[in-house]
């Protein structure tokens, strides 16, 4: 299960720059309005420490990081909702993406314009917030005038997702986004076939200038943005575009000097990861043997049979049973054979739910 996340912000936001750095990849980042216009896609794995030791201790012939696939959508601009700009290319590429993030601009820079005419962190989220409610509202009352005949015949099932699309209008009008609505499962399966945009969850950027990643607090704009974050029960972090960028282009000694040099706690790429696996719920298991040592994504609170379809699909076919141990426990002893003698695999069924850092084997019969 790769995470996908589409990169989504205002023209001149920094985008592109920022698709560089976490991708070590060169598309165009030139200072205008739509530089990108089909998107750009990048694959990278996931840094994960624990992958390195497990291929360590089992020497595996391959290792398979977990892989994010980032997305470098079109700038955004008002009435995009409309089709303004690139609105339609631009909305149609967020309906494919797991999450969403938001890369906001809070830098000045003499030879970058600002189509909003200044620097307006959460003027500029508002803005793109708007288009998506905007066109999730129209996607709602569309499928709402569909539904309305069927439900007035006594259809139960129109009438369900009537009270449903009325709840979900109501809201967007009132300027909340699908994802902060706190609906039930059973609502949101009624309303997946409508691909609402604002019920992705956001992660909200910061793009500053190198000035302010040297400094422990936060700007007063840049807090305004990470408080605007917390209301929307989302997450914010700060990079530098700039900074990131030419980190991506160091070799490996290098990049830690640099990282060390500015005070940076972790790499762009890493602290993405990190803050869009939180978002998500995602989490991370294992499976080694002397052919491949690999990671997993899964969402939190998945079973070990949802999970084991992602392996092959014949281990969740002819599930079994699966034996599962944790990495620290096999770090802590230093191989297999010792944790199995110390009575640490647990034998588990189908509705074992998978923690971080499990270690699974499957055993299944087809």
């Amino acid at each position: 299960m790769a995470l996908q996340c589409g990169i989504i912000g205002l023209p001149n936001a920094g985008k592109s720059t920022i698709f560089n750095a976490l991708t070590a990849s060169q598309v165009p980042a030139e200072s205008y309005p739509f530089c990108t216009i089909d998107p750009n896609v990048g694959i990278v794995a996931v840094p994960d420490e624990r992958l390195d030791e497990l291929a360590r201790i089992y020497q595996p012939e391959k290792v398979t990081p977990a892989t994010v696939e980032f997305v470098d959508i079109a700038g955004l601009v008002r009435g995009a909702s409309k089709g303004e700009g690139l609105g339609n290319q631009f909305l149609a590429h967020i309906r494919e993406v797991d999450a969403l993030i938001h890369v906001v601009r809070c830098f000045e820079h003499a030879d970058v314009s600002h189509l909003e005419g200044g620097l307006d962190p959460v003027r500029d989220v508002e803005i793109v917030k708007t288009e998506l409610l905007l066109k999730d509202l129209e996607s709602v009352e569309k499928r709402l005038s569909q539904a309305k005949g069927p439900a007035a015949s006594g259809d139960g099932e129109a009438q369900r997702e009537v009270e449903v699309l009325e709840k979900v209008q109501l809201g967007l009008d009132d300027g909340r986004m699908v994802g902060a609505m706190g609906l039930t499962d059973l609502e949101q399966t009624i309303l997946r076939p409508l691909f609402l945009l604002s019920v992705k969850p956001v992660l909200y950027v910061a793009n500053v200038g190198e000035g302010e990643m040297e400094r422990e607090d936060r700007s007063l704009q840049v807090q305004e943005l990470f408080n605007f974050a917390a209301r929307e029960n989302s997450r914010a972090i700060r990079l530098s575009g700039k900074l990131e960028q030419e980190i991506a282009l160091l070799d490996e000694s290098e990049r830690e000097d640099f990282v060390e040099e500015y005070h940076l706690r972790e790499a762009g790429l890493a602290k993405f990861i990190h803050a869009a696996y939180d978002l998500l719920g995602y989490q991370t298991f294992f499976t080694c043997n002397p052919n491949e040592a690999r990671a997993w994504t899964f969402h939190q609170g998945a079973t070990a049979y949802d999970v084991a379809g992602q392996v092959h699909t014949d281990f969740q076919r002819g599930f079994i049973k699966a034996e599962v141990f944790h990495y620290d426990d096999l770090v802590r002893l230093g191989s297999e054979k010792v944790v199995r003698e110390a009575g640490l695999v647990g034998q588990e069924g189908k509705e074992y739910r998978v923690q971080e850092g499990d270690v699974i084997y499957y055993k299944f019969s087809v």
